[in-house]
């Protein structure tokens, strides 16, 4: 390490320090806009990958919206903040959104081919995965 700390980081914990049930609140609704959200969304990635690392269940969690972190990711087109969630925790592909709907099969509809191969090579058997129409993600 350079001795340089993520100032996003630092914040976090100080907040963790004042409400050391920060993150667990979120958890405990069925759908929440959590901090993991908006760190994916805003394309904070070092933070959204030390806040899944802290609470792995935040990744699951949809929003109001029915949408994950990954997918706010994926649609905000911060593309270095997926390829890094994914890398280190594949599974997020496979999380369902509204009616059914992966980060695989928004993939597939965007036609972004280099996310589409990464996401096929890191974790396969996301491709099994079907919408609330029984729909696959066709390649």
């Amino acid at each position: 390490m350079d001795g340089a700390q993520d100032p996003d980081i630092i914040a976090l914990y100080k907040r963790i320090r004042t409400n050391p049930e920060y993150l667990e609140g979120q958890n405990d609704m069925p759908f929440a806009e959590t901090p993991l959200h908006g760190a994916a969304s805003e394309g904070r990635t070092h933070l959204a990958l030390e806040i899944f690392r802290l609470k792995p269940s935040l990744g699951k969690k949809l929003n109001l919206d029915g949408l994950s972190p990954l997918d706010l990711a994926l649609r905000n087109e911060h593309t270095s903040t997926v390829k890094r969630l994914v890398k280190y925790y594949p599974e997020l592909i496979r999380v369902q959104g509204r009616e059914g709907i992966t980060p695989l099969h928004y993939v597939v509809e965007t036609e972004d081919i280099d996310l589409l191969i990464e996401f096929l090579i890191v974790c396969p058997s996301s491709i099994k995965d079907l919408t609330v129409r029984d729909e696959t993600a066709h390649v």
